[in-house]
């Protein structure tokens, strides 16, 4: 069976259009070159009708809206399926995954190594404004590092000129470091190497009187060093992996939630 139809578009000479077959024929219609008002006529037909008019073209239309049903059908599936996916990674996201042990000894390492070097810094400015003798100290050191356990090395170590200075002015300077650092990026430089950040019970964001709180409290846990170091052990039995600052100062020490997202099909 072949087909023509009029082509509308032309003003001067043959209209006509064809002969074409009926799958040509519905791909002009799809491109939207035959219209619903445009005159076809086949092999057996007694005039000219228009495209509408066909048996073809309900046929057709049948078609289009069974698939554009079925689209809809798979669209909303995919919604759907979409929006399960969305609300388990909110329930992930919304549960807290708790800094344990080690990775908190680890970040505190971290921390002390960066410390120690600007304890150095600081012992070294200090000899060369002659605020200390830093060569008795070391002297004293070595002696206290050979037989840590013997009382008098350490009292040695300890009356060593400028050495109560030394220690007062570096233990100022730990202080600003966790106090500041924890108050402006809820974490010190060894917690965000590991990505680690503290939080306030019932808040995201520590603030200046919140991470005053928890290095003085963190002071009695570093006391606890005399009982075996209950204040840090306790962090591998507590559910929220809570030391005994945490305790204190009602914080707790969490890994970094990293976004994620659900990719849209194209």
């Amino acid at each position: 069976m072949t087909w023509y139809y009029i082509d509308e578009s032309i003003t001067d000479g043959e209209r006509r259009k064809g002969p074409y077959s009926i799958d040509e024929i519905k791909d002009f219609v799809k491109s939207g070159e035959i219209k619903n008002e445009t005159l076809v006529w086949h092999s057996g037909m007694e005039a000219w009708v228009r495209w509408e008019e066909t048996s073809e073209s309900k046929e057709m239309g049948d078609s289009v809206i069974e698939n554009a049903e079925s689209d809809a059908e798979k669209l909303a599936e995919e919604e759907q399926i979409k929006a399960a996916l969305e609300a388990i990674l909110a329930e992930h996201k919304a549960q807290k995954r708790y800094a344990g042990f080690f990775i908190r000894g680890a970040a505190y390492f971290v921390d002390n190594i960066i410390l120690s070097a600007f304890g150095i810094i600081i012992m070294m400015i200090m000899g060369q404004l002659q605020l200390i003798d830093v060569d008795t100290i070391a002297n004293a050191f070595t002696t206290y590092a050979s037989d840590p356990n013997n009382g008098e090395n350490a009292t040695k170590l300890l009356d060593a000129p400028g050495m109560n200075l030394f220690l007062g002015v570096w233990g100022f300077f730990q202080a600003i470091y966790f106090v500041v650092f924890t108050a402006i990026h809820s974490s010190t430089p060894g917690k965000r190497l590991f990505h680690l950040h503290v939080e306030v019970v019932g808040q995201e964001k520590v603030g200046w009187v919140a991470s005053a709180l928890r290095y003085v409290a963190s002071l009695f846990t570093q006391f606890t060093f005399l009982f075996y170091g209950l204040g840090y052990l306790i962090v591998m039995v507590d559910p929220k992996r809570r030391a005994l600052h945490d305790w204190i100062a009602k914080t707790r020490v969490v890994h970094e939630q990293r976004p994620a997202t659900v990719s849209k099909k194209k």
